[in-house]
């Protein structure tokens, strides 16, 4: 059985890339979809489609919309969702997605620091594991895939 894991969250570090070679090291039927990654991409998208903005609320308003509809599609589609939270930056956008796979009953996996358990308690009631490196998230899909 091919499992279909969305990852969403930081794009700063390479905890994508880890899971990713993780995978392919333990030789699992799992595919990864996640969000554009790439932060010019993702922001002009909206300009780039629909036109120049002058107000920037209009230019981020338009480009979370096509980015809402790209992501919202890959999560309905996964089976489970990994969630990374960093230290560094607040990152709404993976807010937005866990909430999105909770609504969507499907299972969460999220990942931080210690340092923000306390910030992100209701997330992390919410999810069915909650790991501090992409090492633990592979070994939980490493379980999953076993038969």
């Amino acid at each position: 059985m091919t499992f279909n894991i969305y990852l969403s969250g930081e794009i700063h570090s390479d905890w994508r890339e880890q899971i990713r070679q993780g995978i392919l090291d333990r030789q699992l039927d799992i595919e990864l979809t996640g969000p554009v990654t790439d932060h010019e991409s993702s922001d002009d998208i909206g300009e780039k489609i629909l036109g120049v903005e002058q107000n920037p609320f209009w230019k981020d308003h338009k480009a979370a919309k096509i980015n809402a509809i790209r992501n919202t599609v890959l999560i309905r589609r996964a089976d489970i969702v990994i969630v990374r939270f960093g230290d560094k930056y607040r990152q709404w956008n993976a807010a937005f997605d866990a909430g999105l796979a909770i609504a969507q009953n499907k299972p969460l996996i999220v990942m931080h620091a210690p340092e923000l358990t306390h910030p992100l308690k209701e997330i992390d009631a919410a999810a069915l594991a909650v790991v501090e490196t992409p090492r633990q998230a592979i070994e939980i899909l490493q379980y999953i895939s076993e038969n």
